[in-house]
């Protein structure tokens, strides 16, 4: 319609033009063009001349901005069907819309998107060769949309198991500077943690705690695994393990998980004090079961304490089967026999452990009860083949 009127206006203004001149001129315009010899034309055929050749030239315009126009318009399209087909999951069909839809595209902001939405879906049917190469293709024809491009890229990095180039790249996108969005750092939170670097982890998972509250227990999740693995590391030497423990916050040493990491680590360089000491400071608040084995391990000259301690939580926890287990183990350590025949029996009651029952074995052979010894072997033996086969 536009067209339409545009034309309209045109042929107006042109017949315009034609009645004035002729109406109100009869001279003439010489034309010298060298070689050649010299024209003489009228006026009112020059103006008109003029201005055929301007509208030629104002079409000639418009029909290269139609032929760009609908290139865009086609590649929107099919960023728009590639899109609806990578939610729906037909990731084939994506791929080869938005890949025709990066070739079609000049505005920098649709091809990148058509780019990532193809470099996708490549990446889901294991189209590894279209992916690199539409990632090759992307960094020497879309210099603009930078962080959409390294962020992609990054991404299929880390899905190659390519950590160290990913953060690269990501060290790339940081240059730039500002607060990097949240999606950004969960892919360098998966960077350095494929290479290990769990300090790095702890870091940017504080970061992603205080943004993200409601994600809280997967962060959690993978701050404990740093924990386990940087204490791992610090049990080579106690100065470097304690000045690790004692620099974690306070609602991270009181955590069961982190705590019975961090006593199993001080019972690998012997020190049973501070062991014993986190189980003390921690066992209350959800009676850990694993803290609860560990208190009897690395026992020392303190275990008739440890024996008052755990008697004490047994008042607030009479059928707990681990706390009974500890105790007749602790007692057993101390040569108190019949307490501890007594609690380990107990702890069988609530719970048949092989434990327990390995427990009370050794206990009745120190007795010389070899027959009783040999029952409870027996069925410590059948119940680990039996969690064994349903394990």
């Amino acid at each position: 319609m536009r067209l339409i009127l545009w034309v309209l206006v045109l042929f107006a203004a042109a017949v315009v033009v034609a009645l004035a001149v002729e109406e109100y001129s009869n001279g003439s315009i010489m034309v010298e063009v060298p070689p050649y010899e010299k024209m003489e034309l009228s006026l009112d055929y020059a103006i008109a001349g003029l201005a055929a050749a301007l509208a030629v030239f104002y079409f000639l315009v418009r029909m290269l901005i139609g032929l760009f126009n609908r290139r865009n318009i086609r590649a929107e399209s099919l960023m728009l069907t590639s899109v609806k087909a990578f939610f729906e999951g037909d990731y084939t069909h994506a791929k080869k819309s938005a890949a025709k839809g990066f070739k079609l595209a000049k505005t920098p902001l649709i091809k990148a998107i058509n780019s990532v939405i193809a470099t996708r879906s490549a990446q889901n049917i294991a189209d590894i060769a279209t992916r690199d190469t539409l990632l090759e293709k992307t960094d020497q024809e879309v210099q603009d949309e930078r962080a959409l491009r390294l962020v992609t890229k990054a991404e299929m990095l880390l899905n190659d198991g390519r950590h160290i180039e990913a953060l690269d790249v990501l060290q790339d996108l940081y240059s730039t500077g500002g607060l990097q969005p949240t999606a950004v750092l969960e892919l360098e939170l998966e960077a350095q943690r494929q290479a290990r670097n769990w300090d790095a982890v702890l870091e940017i998972s504080a970061v992603l705690i205080h943004r993200h509250p409601l994600n809280k227990a997967h962060y959690e999740k993978i701050r404990y695994e740093a924990h386990l693995e940087n204490f791992k590391i610090k049990t080579s030497e106690l100065e470097s393990l304690n000045k690790y423990w004692y620099s974690l916050p306070e609602n991270e040493q009181k955590n069961s998980r982190v705590a019975a990491a961090a006593t199993r680590a001080y019972i690998s360089l012997g020190d049973c004090t501070t062991a014993h000491k986190i189980v003390e400071q921690n066992v209350q608040k959800d009676w850990d079961a694993e803290l609860i084995s560990l208190y009897a391990e690395c026992l020392n000259y303190h275990v008739s304490r440890q024996i008052e301690c755990a008697e004490v939580w047994l008042k607030t926890q009479p059928n707990n089967a681990g706390l009974l287990l500890t105790l007749g183990k602790l007692c057993t350590h101390c040569e108190l026999w019949g307490k501890a025949q007594s609690y380990l029996e107990a702890s069988l009651s609530v719970e048949p452990t092989s434990t327990a029952h390995f427990a009370l074995a050794q206990l009745n052979e120190k007795l010389g009860k070899h027959e009783l010894a040999m029952d409870h072997y027996n069925k410590a033996l059948e119940l680990t083949l039996k969690h064994g086969c349903t394990g």
